[in-house]
């Protein structure tokens, strides 16, 4: 498997995380603290999470398929990016999981004069 498949999903899982921190965060204060100017906030970090979750899902899908992940694993990866601070810990599990199995690139050979 190539590094970038691995570099793709880390960033993704890192990006959908972060939305979905500052989005709770959002909603609490628009729902439970009722402050003033959140609904704006909360309107465009929620699409801004959707459509990036989308892409989480098609890059963590595409990253269990070439693993070989089991299901019940593949699972719970793509279901990390709906849990606040989930994706953060399955990240981490995953890359050191899926790290062997990267094709390590040969080093550059420099030409001799």
């Amino acid at each position: 498997m190539k590094r970038s498949v691995l570099t793709r999903y880390r960033v993704m899982a890192y990006v959908t995380a972060v939305l979905l921190l500052a989005l709770t965060v959002g909603v609490i204060g628009k729902r439970l603290l009722h402050l003033d100017g959140f609904d704006g906030f909360v309107t465009g970090v929620g699409i801004a999470h959707g459509w990036l979750y989308i892409v989480y899902l098609i890059f963590a899908f595409d990253l269990g398929s070439k693993a070989k992940m089991p299901l019940g694993r593949l699972a719970w990866v793509l279901l990390a990016g709906t849990i606040p601070t989930a994706a953060f810990f399955v990240e981490r599990k995953v890359t050191r999981e899926v790290e062997p199995l990267v094709i390590k690139d040969p080093e550059p050979q420099t030409a001799s004069a």
